[in-house]
């Protein structure tokens, strides 16, 4: 799965919000999500203690760092379905994995939308994330989180 274009664009992709990490059901290591509570206002990042596990130990802050917003969000009034899923690769029959977007496929990859600068980007949204490409001025190779205040970048788990 790929956004954008290669060289680079300024859109990114806008994380599944939740009231917090403990009330994401069957999470696996992988997963990736924005913590909207006012206090928090983060990008979390499911990690497993022991390779191949499917139990996750630990919520990892990509938001490290960064202010809170001054300005808590309101989440829309939309119902939510809490069955909604697309999995892309996989076995739709077979796959059990919990989510709004799922990467069945074992053999591929997903590369995030790529951008020279964040700059590029004029409105984005709390919980975006994207791929800086960098440019001459600008650093690269970073995966950049945005909280609703500022954007964090986080170059190694």
């Amino acid at each position: 799965m790929e956004f954008g274009n290669a060289t680079g664009g300024n859109k990114g992709i806008v994380l599944p919000w939740v009231t917090q990490t403990s009330v994401v059901t069957g999470a696996v290591p992988g997963t990736i999500v924005f913590d909207s509570r006012a206090a928090e206002q983060k990008v979390y990042f499911a990690k497993a203690a022991t390779p191949n596990s499917t139990v996750v130990s630990q919520w990892v802050d990509l938001s490290a760092g960064a202010l809170t917003p001054t300005t808590a969000f309101t989440p829309d009034t939309n119902l939510e379905n809490n069955t909604a899923k697309v999995l892309v690769g996989g076995n739709p029959v077979t796959d059990t994995t919990p989510g709004v977007l799922v990467l069945g496929a074992t053999d591929k990859a997903m590369v995030l939308p790529r951008v020279a600068s964040i700059s590029d980007i004029a409105s984005p949204s709390a919980g975006m994330m994207v791929f800086l490409t960098g440019t001459t001025t600008t650093p690269i190779n970073q995966l950049a989180v945005f909280n609703g205040r500022e954007w964090t970048f986080w170059t190694k788990p």
